[in-house]
């Protein structure tokens, strides 16, 4: 038996060691440590006095606020598992999610209570709650758990079909806590706004102040960068954790309305490719912050990283195609492997590096380390299909092209189901979307009908422009479509959807 451990542990101690400083700053409201301290206590006796147990799993329908992240540490606190379902969920993937998790109960705002009038899986549910507490006379006992007790479900975006459930037990949290601890480096006295929601548990945990963007992550495009900017300023924020799309709106804004952020010395984004064109609005934007790009996924975060200023200024050979996205995080392994759609097993590393490729060689990218998940909730082709074991070890496929250069950086081509040959050559995505985001925004190669399509973003006012520097790009394509918008992928508004878009343009 693992020794007791709940990574709610880490709020309680900077709860004791900053009980008078603001953990969450909202819509001009905040709470101290202390504050949260109890609320939580008193949510989670709440819980247990309303049959929710250690091991129950609980379906969470809270945008991010105060009430979600009381709800989920008091969930930790009875060793209950939080089921996570993300704001921009439509109904088909709600039930898809409440079929995969079979919950017990189901937490949720007005909005989805109503919701789940209307869907049959949520009302299998036996106990709904809204985010309401009230207090108990009688303080119950919390269960004690260890590192092997689930404490976390989430989804992947689904975007090849059934979304994947990632099982977190506090231990997982843990390793996944200290990995990206290390890669922010929080100091005492910071005031983070963390746009992913991951992040703001880690400042929970380490006695940060977390501002809360006011903006609807179901809506990112009606982000409103005046009211964001003026948060970071009002609330002196010196670091920000969020996706390209957000960082990105920001830096626009800042640099249209020539103001500066004088306070914010850390940024780190990710969730999606950051290509060198858009690097450099950031580091016009915030000349004096560090911004740092992380390459990562739901199952392996953080795999690798690199400096904006770094990817605007390094100058790539000729044979080097594709994205480059730094050098592995510490704790990280990896691996390029030849590309197949098949399940791998193998009985022991030897067997594995002989699916190895040689440095240069594109294939695809597969991850291990303490802080990689190694398994999925009640998916048991999903978990044949995307991880390697060999012994107690897991190597997690991350569905990536990509490859090592001789200096061991890190480049991604393109999602493996997303290369193909044409002309002799092998066709990657990442060269074709670095170009085409820098003349419409965003755009992609794709295999249509065994033609090699160029697909870009383009209105009535710039279409001929757009099309005349694709034919003069020197990129090798038999076919362009130009279209209003691209698809967008639903939790960071950031990367194509690549499924989505091939859908929109067969009709």
């Amino acid at each position: 038996m693992d020794a007791a451990f709940n990574i709610v542990d880490h709020f309680y101690y900077s709860a004791k060691k900053y009980p008078n400083k603001p953990a969450i700053a909202y819509q001009g409201n905040s709470i101290s440590f202390s504050e949260l301290e109890k609320q939580v206590s008193d949510t989670a006796n709440y819980f247990l006095s309303k049959g929710i147990q250690k091991g129950d799993r609980v379906m969470l329908f809270v945008p991010m606020s105060m009430d979600l992240y009381r709800t989920v540490l008091a969930l930790f606190r009875i060793g209950a598992v939080a089921v996570f379902l993300d704001e921009w969920v439509g109904k088909k993937r709600l039930e898809a999610c409440c079929e995969i998790a079979q919950c017990k109960a189901f937490i949720g705002i007005l909005k989805a209570r109503v919701l789940g009038i209307f869907s049959k899986e949520l009302r299998k549910i036996p106990i709904k709650l809204g985010t309401n507490y009230s207090t108990t006379k009688n303080n119950l006992a919390f269960p004690s758990t260890n590192t092997t007790d689930t404490a976390l479900i989430t989804f992947t975006t689904g975007s090849t079909g059934t979304p994947k459930a990632a099982k977190r037990t506090h231990g997982f949290l843990n390793e996944q806590f200290n990995a990206l601890l290390e890669k922010i480096d929080p100091q005492p006295n910071d005031i983070d706004m963390p746009v992913l929601p991951i992040v703001l548990l880690i400042n929970l945990g380490v006695g940060n102040t977390s501002v809360i963007a006011e903006f609807k992550a179901s809506k990112p495009d009606s982000l409103d960068p005046q009211k964001i900017v003026k948060q970071l300023l009002t609330n002196k924020v010196n670091r920000i954790v969020s996706s390209p799309f957000f960082l990105k709106k920001i830096s626009e804004h800042l640099i249209q309305n020539n103001i500066k952020l004088p306070h914010l010395k850390k940024a780190f984004t990710g969730g999606a490719p950051v290509f060198p064109n858009e690097a450099a609005i950031y580091t016009k934007a915030l000349p004096d912050t560090d911004v740092q790009i992380v390459y990562g996924s739901t199952e392996a975060e953080p795999i690798s990283s690199i400096e904006a200023k770094q990817l605007v200024t390094t100058q790539q050979g000729e044979n080097k195609i594709g994205l480059l996205v730094g050098k592995l995080h510490r704790t990280t392994q990896a691996k390029i492997i030849k590309i197949t759609n098949d399940s791998i097993e193998v009985t022991n590393e030897t067997e594995l590096n002989a699916l190895e490729l040689k440095s240069g060689e594109v294939g695809e990218i597969i991850v291990s380390g303490p802080h990689v998940l190694k398994e999925y909730f009640n998916n048991d082709a999903a978990l044949k299909r995307n991880k390697i074991f060999i012994g107690d070890i897991v190597w997690h496929r991350t569905g990536d092209s990509g490859y090592f250069d001789i200096e061991n950086n890190l480049f991604l081509t393109g999602r493996c189901n997303s290369l193909f040959y044409a002309n002799g050559k092998l066709i990657a995505p990442f060269i074709y979307e670095n170009y085409l985001q820098q003349i419409s925004g965003m755009g992609t190669v794709m295999n249509i009908n065994n033609t090699t399509t160029v697909v870009a973003e383009a209105d009535k006012s710039n279409k001929e422009k757009v099309k005349n520097k694709i034919k003069n790009s020197g990129l090798f394509f038999e076919k362009i479509i130009l279209i209003t918008k691209i698809p967008r992928d639903p939790r960071h508004n950031s990367k194509i959807d690549y499924e989505t878009l091939l859908k929109s343009i067969a009709r």
